[in-house]
């Protein structure tokens, strides 16, 4: 898939550091750790409309 979207965060100096010191004992990219999470994050947070219907109804008190 092609990259030609970016994104821009602001991060304390210190996590920056850190973030690419980690990245680099592991000998991966930065971007490829980011787009990773990025991926795992949405896959985990992705719901259906039928699931959210099912999780809607397990909520919805019936007396």
């Amino acid at each position: 898939m092609a990259k030609t979207a970016a994104l821009r965060i602001r991060i304390e100096p210190k996590l920056h550091k850190e973030f690419l010191a980690a990245c680099k004992a592991q000998d991966v990219p930065a971007s490829q750790v980011l787009r990773e999470f990025m991926k795992q994050f949405v896959s985990a947070n992705q719901q259906t409309p039928q699931l959210d219907f099912f999780q809607q109804a397990r909520h919805t008190r019936v007396d």
